[in-house]
């Protein structure tokens, strides 16, 4: 059961949806505030969700009729993704997920704005729903493609069909994941599209 103002190590796993390694990064980073008790970690859980909401509110720009501009690439050297689907809470929860992972993560409600984001910006890894109305993900990935033609690209989805999963493909997708899925696996595939 979950203390309402302390958490353990595994209560923030499950909570964050992120594995340990990115939990001691965070702790080592300074980001999140833990207290070592005997060879546990503590963690207050408000400590959490304020720092949650600050990477939230640098990760999610507000929704407006066109897309906000992409912010220029950062000096910094971390990876950016762009993450399109048309159900805010998939891309609320990818966009903590990957910030919580150290990537710079833009979103977008839909594939006109993705486009638009990609004309202004370059990113490293796109995440794409396939089922969107207006312009569905296969589209979305054919124009990124035109515009960065070695992108890497992971498709989630929670309508496959065989069709769908043969386009992809023969796109040369780098990940095809099924929803609901788990962040764990999202990151590991994150990870392996943009080493490719």
């Amino acid at each position: 059961m979950i203390d309402e103002t302390f958490l353990t190590t595994e209560e923030v796993l499950s909570y964050l949806q992120v594995n340990l390694r990115t939990v001691y990064r965070l702790i080592k980073a300074g980001k999140i505030p833990a207290v070592r008790v005997g060879r546990q970690w503590r963690f207050r859980k408000s400590d959490i969700d304020a720092w949650l909401e600050r990477e939230r509110s640098h990760s999610i720009p507000p929704m407006v009729p066109s897309a906000p501009p992409a912010q220029p690439a950062k000096p910094d050297g971390r990876l950016r993704v762009l993450v399109v689907d048309d159900e805010a809470s998939i891309r609320d929860l990818l966009s903590k997920t990957l910030a919580l992972a150290d990537y710079d993560v833009d979103v977008a409600p839909d594939g006109q704005v993705a486009l638009e984001r990609m004309r202004l910006c370059s990113y490293d890894l796109l995440i794409t729903d396939l089922k969107m109305p207006g312009m569905d993900g296969l589209t979305v990935i054919h124009e990124a493609r035109r515009l960065h033609a070695s992108l890497p690209v992971i498709i989630i989805t929670g309508f496959s069909t065989e069709a769908s999963a043969i386009e992809a493909a023969n796109l040369g997708v780098s990940g095809y994941l099924q929803k609901p899925f788990k962040m764990s696996k999202m990151l590991l595939l994150a990870a392996t599209a943009i080493d490719q």
